[in-house]
């Protein structure tokens, strides 16, 4: 897979790709990641790349042109799977999403800033818009990076168990149930007898219900989307 990033602060967007999982997702060829800075586009020698909303109102919009130009090179080099516009006013980030896209070749990330990009940009190069919750950051590169996390992990050869993501909150619409490693006893609290049982089907069997009750407690809603 490759991952092209588009962001105004390039350098705020880079540590996450730099350490752990996905750090060794990008060393071992499974992923490559690009960033690309939108004021080396800017309209002028002073790194023009926003201006004033028309009809008035606070907060600058990045512009048409740079954003149109970028793409443009980096579609003249490939195919994009994806151009994915990180916006708080787009439907949110699930589980489902990230499977989907984690089976893309090849994805282009915008990362938004200011009061947002002008519309046209949306209505004429984004496919898909995605959000990571009902709030507003400072800009969209800590969001993106979020996105590439949670798709990352899933490429296999990824994550060193690959069933580890199979059982994961939100795979089938369940959160996880409680997890446990040693001591078996610490302060007077044990873990469950039967995670020491032996009997794996058992403790499938347990851990269903575990997810389940911990569902219906915490995030019933999800359930509602359950077959």
């Amino acid at each position: 897979m490759r991952i092209d990033i588009i962001t105004v602060s390039p350098d705020l967007i880079k540590s996450p790709f730099e350490h752990s999982i996905i750090k060794r997702a990008i060393d071992k060829g499974l992923v490559d990641v690009h960033f690309h800075d939108l004021r080396k586009y800017a309209l002028n020698k002073y790194g023009k790349i926003d201006d004033y909303q028309f009809g008035g109102g606070a907060g600058m919009v990045l512009m048409i042109e740079p954003i149109a130009t970028c793409i443009a090179d980096l579609q003249d080099e490939r195919n994009y799977d994806e151009i994915i516009y990180m916006t708080p006013d787009a439907k949110t980030l699930n589980q489902q999403t990230a499977n989907t896209l984690s089976l893309k070749e090849n994805i282009i990330i915008l990362t938004g800033h200011y009061k947002g990009v002008d519309q046209r940009v949306r209505d004429k190069f984004i496919t898909k818009e995605i959000s990571i919750g009902d709030y507003v950051l400072s800009g969209g590169e800590l969001a993106a990076a979020v996105l590439c996390d949670a798709v990352i992990r899933l490429i296999p050869g990824v994550l060193g168990d690959e069933t580890s993501a199979l059982t994961d909150s939100y795979q089938d619409n369940l959160l996880s149930p409680p997890v446990y490693t040693r001591p078996s006893e610490y302060e007077g609290m044990k873990v469950p007898d039967i995670l020491l049982s032996g009997n794996f089907p058992k403790i499938d069997e347990w851990r269903a219900d575990k997810a389940l009750e911990h569902t219906k407690n915490i995030r019933p809603d999800l359930l509602e989307n359950k077959d």
